[in-house]
């Protein structure tokens, strides 16, 4: 018998709603997605082994990247720790709503009310409460000390850490203050510590454990390896044959961070939930290279540390693993922000694909899952006390105060060692004019750091960098 067009037709129809039907039952029945932010502090560019690290083996947070992406061109947007997690946590460059320094004691002229996240901003962890899920800090948070930055007024239901900038890493008690502080938590009594890396680790695991049942974004914001330059005496005889204290112990704390890393691995491999969640690694700027400052990091081949606007004080390390779509081994060079982590994070909660309206940043996933797109972010632009800068394509612009700007080809000198501003005069007003337009648009800042800091940071651009890693 033969079928005519028009049942043709009917069948075609018919089963392209069968494929449909059956897409949306699959969709639907598959487990929602965990979330897992791990973020370094103050950690080196070239401290990692897969970074060529020659004195430090990182296997555990090596694996991120070897399981899953690894984004070569990837920028955090401040070369300061307040600052890059404010951007990092709500997906809107702070610059934008004042947040540009980092937090210090008040400055005359300015409320302590507003030294913080400002209150109107969201959070990754307000965006995914509206998808049913839980959150959790566990370690720093560094966004406002008042009852009104505190992170369980900021979208989280939990908190394991502190609220400064930094924590002895062996002593904390209710009668301490300033880095001695002690442990504030909301579900439990806060043992006293025994070494902080290790006691963020095995919190990250509880928290993973009693909520296994449950869709959760667990924030792991460890201190390691931002000062004070503390280590554990068995990693430290790991480390003996380095001559330099400072650079062993800072060795030891990335190797402790490390082992703590795998420790929430090992923990989603042990509750079935590897395949389903989605692991995050990134450092909030990079090494405190520079001195006065110095935390014994390496940034190489990278110049410049923390504080500073070189590539060595805002290109970071960042490394995604998400079994259930991304596959192992990827290397992406496209230029990417800690901007993107949350709409990237919201965007795989929502299937429409609508959820990301008003972010700065953009989803990660199809410039991961489609080799055919090669740009995410064009441009680029970062503004820290003296240093100000911009990258649009492979070209990046440096400016400071009291000197010319200088430009960098990115594409073949990622040391910025060749100044090409002489030569590509053109190229260089068009990026004064799109810094400029950027700079000028932004709102006054609601804090600011001391002025005397601005005189060290400037210091910081002058003096000579490693661009070689450590002999092992």
């Amino acid at each position: 018998m033969m079928i005519k067009p028009v049942q043709l037709q009917k069948i075609f129809v018919r089963l392209l709603l069968l494929l449909h039907v059956s897409l949306f039952t699959a969709r639907a029945s598959e487990a929602p997605t965990n979330f897992v932010l791990i973020l370094a502090d103050d950690l080196g560019y070239g401290d990692l082994s897969i970074h060529g690290s020659k004195q430090i083996q990182t296997p555990q947070i090596d694996s991120i990247a070897e399981n899953g992406v690894r984004f070569s061109h990837a920028y955090v947007t401040s070369a300061v720790c307040a600052p890059s997690r404010a951007g990092l946590l709500t997906g809107i460059h702070q610059a934008s709503f004042g947040f540009r320094d980092n937090l210090t004691p008040v400055q005359r002229g300015h409320d302590p009310e507003f030294v913080g996240l400002p209150i109107q901003q969201k959070t990754i962890a307000d965006y995914l409460k509206t998808r049913g899920y839980t959150s959790g800090v566990i370690g720093k948070w560094h966004l406002g000390e008042l009852t009104q930055f505190h992170p369980l007024r900021r979208g989280f239901d939990e908190f394991w850490g502190y609220l400064g900038g930094g924590h002895d890493y062996f002593d904390a008690s209710e009668s301490g203050n300033g880095m001695k502080c002690h442990i504030q938590s909301n579900k439990k009594t806060a043992a006293p510590l025994t070494y902080l890396t290790d006691d963020q680790g095995d919190e990250c695991v509880d928290f993973i454990r009693r909520h296994k049942d449950q869709p959760f974004f667990l924030y792991a914001s460890f201190a390691a390896p931002h000062s004070p330059m503390q280590a554990p005496e068995v990693d430290l005889k790991k480390f003996a044959h380095i001559k330099d204290k400072t650079r062993r112990t800072y060795c030891a704390m990335v190797h402790r961070l490390d082992i703590n890393v795998g420790k929430i691995l090992a923990e989603l491999r042990q509750q079935g939930l590897e395949d389903r969640t989605c692991v995050v690694f990134l450092s909030d700027n990079g090494g405190s290279s520079a001195p006065a400052i110095r935390n014994g990091s390496c940034n190489a081949p990278l110049r410049g540390s923390k504080t500073t606007v070189w590539e060595g004080g805002i290109r970071v390390p960042l490394f995604m693993k998400y079994p259930r779509k991304i596959e192992k081994g990827l290397v992406k060079k496209s230029i990417v922000s800690s901007l993107d982590i949350a709409p990237t994070f919201f965007e795989m909660t929502d299937p429409s694909g609508n959820a990301s309206t008003g972010f700065d940043g953009k989803n990660l996933l199809p410039i991961i899952l489609d080799p055919s797109l090669k740009v995410h972010h064009s441009t680029l632009f970062w503004n820290y006390t003296v240093g100000s800068a911009v990258r649009d394509g492979d070209w990046k612009l440096l400016q400071l105060p009291d000197c010319l700007p200088r430009l960098y080809d990115l594409s073949v000198d990622s040391s910025e060692q060749h100044d090409l501003a002489k030569e590509q005069t053109e190229k260089v007003q068009h990026l004064l004019k799109k810094l400029g337009n950027w700079q000028i648009q932004l709102p006054n800042p609601l804090f600011r750091e001391p002025s005397d800091w601005r005189l060290r940071h400037r210091s910081f651009y002058d003096v000579p960098y490693s661009l070689q890693q450590p002999s092992p």
